[in-house]
C-alpha cells in the first residue's frame, strides 16, 4: 500500500532527525504513534529505522570504524592485554565497548518494563522537559577542554551510564551521553562524535534483537517499507550527523533545550485538552 511507504519516509526522516539530535528519537516515535495509530510501531518499522540509523553512523564513521579495527587487531597482537601501550585509536575501540555495557545491562534488566509502562506520552513530556534542563546545565557548566583523546575508562562508563538512561522514552540519547560528557569536560565536538560512535553498538544490538523478534512472530515483515525506511533513515541520518557536528563547532545547544521544553509543554497540553 502506498500508505505504509509514505509511513515509512515519515518514521525514517522523524528518526534520523530525532536519533541523532539531542531531542529523543523514541519519545517522538511515541507521539507518532499515538496520533498516526498503532501501525506505526510495527516491527517492520522498527527493524527499518533501527537499520537506518545504524548505517547512518557507520557510513559517516567508515574511516574511524576502520582505523579502530586495524589498530585493535595490531595492537592486540603486538602488545597483547596491555593497554597502556596500545595506540589511541586502539584504545578507543575499547572505550566505546566499555562504554556500551551500562546500556546492555540496563535493556536486558529494564527493557521489558520500559514497553510496557514507560512508552507514554506522559513520560514522554516529563522527560522532554527534564532533560531539557540536564542538557542546558551541562552544555555551559565548568571547563571544556578535553578531546576525544581524553576518553579513558571511567569517563567512557560514566558516559555508558547515561546512554542507559536513555532507555526510558524522551531522554534521548545523544542528549544523555552529551550532557554527561559535557560534565566531564568535553567540548562539543569531541562529546557529539563520542556519543555517534557510543550509538552503533547498541543500535546493532537493538536492530538483532528486533530482526529476531521479527522472525518469530506472527506479523510479517514488509520488505518494500522495511527497505524504504532504513534508506531514508540512513541517508538523512548521515547528513543530520554532519550537520549537527558542524552546528556544535560554534554554537550551543540552547536550540534544542527550548524546543524540548516546547515540545514537552505541547504534549502536556494535548494530553490535557484530551487530544493524545
Amino acid at each position: 500500500m502506498i500508505a505504509d511507504y509514505l509511513r515509512a519516509v515519515v518514521l525514517g526522516a522523524i528518526q534520523a532527525l530525532a536519533e541523532f539530535l539531542p531531542i529523543s528519537s523514541s519519545g517522538h516515535l511515541v507521539i507518532a504513534e499515538r496520533i498516526g495509530g498503532a501501525s506505526l510501531g510495527s516491527l517492520t518499522f522498527d527493524v527499518a529505522l533501527h537499520l537506518g540509523t545504524l548505517s547512518a553512523v557507520l557510513a559517516y564513521f567508515w574511516r574511524d570504524w576502520l582505523r579502530m579495527g586495524r589498530a585493535s587487531l595490531r595492537d592486540l597482537a603486538r602488545h597483547g592485554y596491555r593497554v597502556d601501550r596500545w595506540s589511541e585509536p586502539a584504545r578507543l575501540a575499547l572505550w566505546i565497548a566499555l562504554g556500551t555495557l551500562p546500556a546492555v545491562a540496563a535493556g536486558l534488566a529494564f527493557g521489558d518494563v520500559v514497553e510496557e509502562h514507560l512508552r507514554s506520552p506522559a513520560v514522554v513530556a516529563v522527560m522532554l522537559i527534564l532533560f531539557a534542563i540536564v542538557i542546558g546545565v551541562s552544555d555551559h557548566w565548568g571547563r571544556f577542554d578535553r578531546l576525544l583523546s581524553d576518553v579513558n575508562a571511567p569517563r567512557a562508563l560514566v558516559i555508558g551510564v547515561a546512554q542507559a538512561l536513555a532507555l526510558v522514552p524522551g531522554v534521548s540519547r545523544s542528549g544523555a551521553t552529551i550532557s554527561a560528557a559535557r560534565a566531564l569536560g568535553f567540548d562539543r565536538d569531541s562529546a557529539a562524535r563520542f556519543s555517534f560512535l557510543l550509538s552503533a553498538p547498541v543500535v546493532f544490538g537493538a536492530g538483532v534483537l528486533q530482526f529476531s523478534r521479527a522472525l518469530s512472530a506472527d506479523e510479517p515483515l514488509r520488505w518494500g517499507p522495511m527497505i524504504v525506511g532504513t534508506v531514508t533513515a540512513g541517508v538523512l541520518g548521515a547528513l543530520v550527523i554532519r550537520g549537527f557536528l558542524s552546528f556544535v563547532r560554534h554554537r550551543t545547544l540552547r536550540f534544542f533545550v527550548w524546543y524540548r521544553i516546547a515540545l514537552g509543554l505541547a504534549t502536556v497540553a494535548a494530553l490535557a485538552l484530551g487530544i493524545l
